[in-house]
């Protein structure tokens, strides 16, 4: 089965490369990797070093938090961070805890053997389900310590299927998994993985650690001016079709808004804005304006999104009518009620468990965000309850970052 996986992965590769030429995010993915081994030139034969593997953005703040203790407390290691996708790669390749950050190498045998032999880890962790055959193939050939962290199984995967042994197999390339739940244990026990660790999400670390920084914008307090705000993150077309309909007929004077679409060229940002009837400003265009006086603010900038939650009064996040939920933690640790698309939201577990527990409701059509919005609206109450259970569920989920470092510690 190797050896058509590696037929596949070469014949992927190779229409990925014509592809790319006609497509700017695949232009990204190809030619971004053919600086990676440029990059790691800085790692030399003697330096000891934790490689840490993330897929994209969100997996990278799972891994931020292992990461920082680890720089705080091993100085001498280099720290090499890997991205698989360039939505990642682009926002945090200048993150300044690591001394490398690069894209993984596609996934051939040629490639993960050199890239192995270049960084030869000290201490590899890969966030999440990135299970790529031919680098757990290396690792495990090189004996590499090699942990999962913040990791999640689901029955559907191939490992837990009658045929996918020879994927099973190469589990074996880690030393620990730490997983976020019961589920995710125990469908590896039942395929003979007892070195598991049901540790938790660090993310939960990541977002309750924010609330400690200073997460004040003064031209946002401006623009809210002590009023009704909802704060819609991550938009894609699909949110924002929805959000730009309730605002245009159903919000009234006395609610703000602010949207920070996941895209931000200016194509996009010129149609959404040209699609809202209310007074609308961009935060490039917020120096000498009165932004009080404006009812929509279109934050057409990245690395802001963050702070912003901390003043909404109800949180939007994006992705879950599109192609996967966003964050919905930075918004819940602030202790505020979370809305959501719920088509794509699934695979997320606290999605699902923030609406069992009352602190998220998920929409699907215009009539059902435009009911949840101005009931929220209109109940305070309503809004401090589900705020409430946010911020302890995220209060309620942390600790998982030092269960993980204990182990790496006792390792090393």
């Amino acid at each position: 089965m190797l050896f058509i996986y590696n037929l596949i992965i070469h014949i992927v590769y190779f229409f990925t490369r014509i592809i790319a030429l006609f497509n700017a995010k695949l232009k990204l993915f190809v030619d971004g990797r053919k600086e990676t081994f440029r990059a790691l030139e800085s790692i030399k034969t003697n330096d000891k070093v934790f490689w840490i593997h993330a897929a994209s953005l969100g997996e990278f703040e799972q891994a931020r938090p292992i990461i920082e203790q680890l720089k705080s407390l091993y100085s001498d290691y280099k720290i090499v961070v890997t991205f698989f996708s360039p939505s990642g790669y682009e926002i945090r390749k200048n993150y300044d805890l690591a001394d490398v950050v690069c894209y993984l190498p596609f996934d051939t045998s040629k490639n993960v053997k050199r890239f192995i032999r270049q960084i030869h880890p000290d201490l590899a962790i890969i966030v999440k389900y990135e299970f790529w055959p031919n680098l757990l193939n290396e690792l495990r050939k090189t004996n590499t310590k090699t942990l999962l962290v913040s990791g999640i199984f689901r029955k559907d995967q191939l490992f837990f299927k009658s045929y996918g042994k020879w994927m099973r197999n190469f589990l074996s390339a880690f030393s620990h998994f730490f997983v976020q739940n019961n589920t995710s244990k125990e469908l590896l026990n039942k395929i003979n993985f007892n070195n598991v660790t049901v540790s938790g999400d660090t993310r939960f670390d990541r977002v309750h650690k924010i609330l400690n920084q200073d997460n004040s914008i003064d031209f946002i307090e401006d623009f809210k001016n002590n009023t009704y705000t909802v704060i819609a993150g991550s938009t894609w077309k699909e949110d924002e079709n929805l959000l730009v309909n309730y605002i245009n007929e159903v919000a009234t004077d006395e609610e703000k808004f602010i949207i920070a679409p996941h895209k931000i060229n200016s194509e996009t940002i010129a149609s959404l804005r040209k699609s809202i009837l209310k007074k609308t400003i961009l935060y490039s265009e917020r120096n000498n304006v009165d932004l009080k006086d404006y009812q929509v603010f279109i934050v057409d900038t990245i690395g802001l999104l963050t702070k912003i939650y901390a003043y909404a009064n109800v949180a939007y996040v994006g992705g879950g009518l599109a192609t996967g939920l966003h964050n919905i933690l930075e918004p819940a640790t602030f202790g505020v009620p979370v809305i959501f698309g719920g088509n794509k939201h699934f695979k997320f577990n606290e999605a699902i468990e923030l609406i069992e527990l009352g602190g998220s409701k998920t929409i699907t059509n215009q009539t059902e965000i435009n009911t949840i919005l101005a009931a929220l609206k209109k109940d305070m109450k309503l809004r401090i309850v589900m705020g409430k259970t946010c911020s302890e569920y995220i209060s309620n989920n942390i600790g998982a970052t030092p269960t993980i470092l204990k182990y790496i510690k006792e390792q090393l």
